[in-house]
């Protein structure tokens, strides 16, 4: 369950109130065909994802189906919804992405950790024979259950029970997706994927986190490093096991100056779902920054980076950076100005506040290092750090971005 976050404000849910699918099919239409059809085309295919099975189950499996029914008007945005229970249904974008990095045949028997809210158990029934998913978190996982009976997907098989483990029943799978984040990957995965197999797994610290996709030759599991990401965390057996934990009364930017790409791929690390930016050499110090570059009003231009942060711990912080600009236009909306923006998340993950610094309408020619000084609210135990055009066109360039917290 994938925690990125769009340029919309998230909205704060409460209550689940599912539409079954007979009344969608008794409507003779259906009045999210276009919507579904518009996130393909701009969130998913023009991002990358280019496998037309993937790109066809994803215009048909009804999101909005997925998500509480306050929140059914995001339902076709790309980010994620808060589910309960701490947890969120992940962007399509990162559905797409791990689907068809997956590879998923029609012959294939697919392991998911983290059931969730079952939408990506949704995507996979289309295109492979069967889908075997756990969830850990019993009322959640017993009501995705229900959800997916109730919109016939026969294919996916559910289960309560502790994904650290696996399904040895079942054992072998073709592919296994784990859509929760572990330190390692569980023994107990790679002893279940068949030989030739393919799992996909972000990997990491609780906040530094990287998809890994790992193919399964001669018994051993060959790794190639993908995206940066942050997902929730793996629970049960695996948080016992984390290594590191994260400090929420000592928060900070990790690679603020964008100078640690360990794959030397120009991806930096530490920081995800990256839309229209890009590594430069022009810097304010060091050899790297960020330069994000739109020409398209309201399209998605910016980076995220999470955080645990103890509110009751550090009342405020000061937030420095370094940026200059050229071009520089709003967006359509109030929301789509370029800057950085905070949000705060309580101990449920439910977002509690919402702060800009911003926006940076003026053009500025050369660099400048700028700080200011925010308040965090008292009931922040988690945070994401989200920068750049924000949904706004021109140039921005960043760098030396940090947060200090002040006791």
């Amino acid at each position: 369950m994938n925690w990125n976050i769009g340029w919309q404000v998230t909205i704060i849910a409460v209550g689940l109130n599912i539409i079954p699918i007979e009344t969608i099919q008794a409507q003779g239409r259906d009045p999210y065909a276009a919507q579904r059809a518009k996130m393909v085309s701009e969130n998913i295919e023009s991002e990358g994802v280019k496998n037309p099975r993937v790109l066809e189950v994803m215009g048909q499996v009804p999101r909005h189906l997925f998500v509480r029914t306050n929140l059914r008007r995001f339902a076709y945005t790309d980010q994620a919804l808060d589910i309960g229970f701490k947890q969120t249904i992940s962007p399509p974008f990162i559905v797409a992405y791990m689907t068809e990095i997956l590879d998923p045949q029609p012959t294939d028997k697919v392991l998911e950790i983290g059931t969730g809210s079952g939408y990506q158990a949704a995507v996979l029934s289309g295109l492979v024979d069967q889908v075997y998913s756990i969830e850990i978190v019993e009322p959640l996982g017993k009501r995705t259950k229900k959800l997916l009976e109730r919109l016939k997907y026969d294919n996916v098989i559910c289960k309560i029970g502790d994904g650290y483990q696996g399904w040895p029943e079942h054992a072998p799978f073709d592919k296994i997706i784990v859509t929760c984040s572990p330190e390692d990957v569980p023994q107990a995965l790679v002893e279940q994927l068949k030989e030739g197999g393919r799992m996909i797994v972000p990997l990491g610290k609780r906040y530094q986190q990287v998809f890994h996709l790992f193919e399964k030759q001669n018994g051993k599991l060959k790794k190639t490093k993908l995206l940066p990401t942050l997902f929730v965390p793996m629970t049960g057996q695996m948080e016992e096991l984390r290594k590191e934990k994260p400090d929420p009364e000592n928060p900070k930017i990790f690679n603020g100056g964008f100078e640690i790409d360990e794959n030397n791929d120009s991806v930096v690390d530490g920081w995800h779902y990256m839309r229209r930016g890009k590594v430069s050499d022009d810097a304010m110090s060091g050899e790297k920054s960020i330069r994000f570059e739109n020409t398209e009003s309201g399209r998605i231009s910016h980076m995220l980076q999470g955080m645990a942060i103890d509110g009751t711990k550090v009342s405020q912080a000061r937030i420095s950076w370094a940026m200059k600009s050229e071009n520089i236009r709003p967006g359509r909306s109030s929301n789509e100005q370029p800057g950085i923006v905070l949000y705060f998340y309580d101990s449920r993950r439910i977002p509690i506040d919402r702060v800009a610094i911003g926006p940076w309408l003026a053009d500025q020619s050369d660099w400048k290092r700028s700080s200011t000084v925010i308040n965090i609210p008292r009931g922040a135990k988690e945070a994401i750090v989200q920068a750049g055009l924000n949904g706004s066109t021109g140039t921005l360039y960043l760098d030396e971005l940090s947060l200090s917290p002040i006791r």
